[in-house]
């Protein structure tokens, strides 16, 4: 399935940076900068998720919210307005998520695949070289042959698929694939990583970074 997003935001460098990172994760994007043109592009467009800032020129968005609500179409606000207030307000004009800035990609990325998954649009495959991962199944090929992981080394493969060229941290590994605060031990998650490495032949591709954590580069 082919999955678009529409993202609306008026600052360049975050819009970019959004775009960047959602087409590296495997998702379409169309980019607008203002709420006129967040409400031309629903009309000509069907998306399946819309990334909306609130203030935005032109109509704010809160009142793009209202225009596309008919459609039915998924809303993730991305704001500055950071108040309880401004939360409540925003989920109970019908958002279904709530992010605010500054955040981290991999924070909005789980957002992404959080809300599109309770609308039943996640996507069923994604590709990374010859590494084709199939989401509804939990099943993994490598130029065509199926690669057996474990339940936890699938996590691991899907995070980095979906942050790819992206350095994460080994707490941030940690904490979306195991489900719990990160104590300081780095043991767990690097041995996971070097069998992951292993069975897909990716001793080249995924990088470590001194300090950090790791880099799926593609």
């Amino acid at each position: 399935m082919d999955i678009k997003i529409l993202v609306v935001e008026d600052e360049k460098p975050i819009n970019d940076l959004i775009e960047m990172n959602l087409i590296e994760a495997g998702y379409h994007c169309t980019c607008v900068y203002d709420g006129i043109a967040a409400c031309d592009a629903v009309e000509k467009e069907r998306f399946d998720l819309v990334l909306l800032d609130i203030m935005l020129p032109g109509a704010d968005g809160y009142e793009v919210l209202d225009y596309i609500k008919p459609m039915e179409i998924p809303v993730i606000f991305l704001t500055a307005k950071g108040s309880t207030n401004d939360k409540v307000k925003g989920l109970k004009l019908g958002a279904d998520d709530y992010l605010t800035k500054p955040f981290e990609i991999v924070e909005l990325l789980a957002r992404v695949e959080s809300v599109l998954r309770r609308a039943g649009k996640t996507q069923t495959e994604i590709t990374v070289g010859d590494v084709v991962i199939d989401t509804r199944s939990r099943s993994v090929h490598r130029a065509g042959k199926e690669v057996q992981l474990t339940m936890k080394e699938f996590e691991l493969l899907l995070l980095f698929a979906r942050n790819r060229n992206v350095a994460l941290f080994r707490e941030t590994l940690y904490e979306h694939v195991w489900g719990s605060d990160y104590m300081g031990d780095s043991r767990t998650v690097d041995l996971h990583v070097q069998r992951l490495r292993k069975k897909l032949h990716w001793e080249d591709k995924i990088k470590a970074i001194y300090k950090v954590g790791y880099r799926l580069e593609d």
